[in-house]
């Protein structure tokens, strides 16, 4: 009797263990992929910053309508 719980602990500590192992590599695929987002989010937010604010002309800029 005793040595079977002991094959069912050991049995149990295995699964455990692997189940543990999958946690692991599956969070340190998760963090490189958000390094991966964050650069390609932080490359982002530089180019916006370097675009003009509007890609609209200013209102001085544009031409007026033709029946002015």
């Amino acid at each position: 009797m005793m040595e079977k719980r002991l094959d069912s602990l050991e049995m149990m500590l295995m699964h455990n263990e692997a189940a543990i192992e999958r946690l692991s590599q599956e969070l340190h695929a998760q963090q490189k992929e958000n390094r991966l987002l964050l650069n390609k989010l932080d490359l982002m937010e530089s180019k916006l910053k370097t675009l003009s604010i509007s890609v609209l002309a200013a209102e001085s800029d544009e031409t007026p309508p033709p029946h002015y």
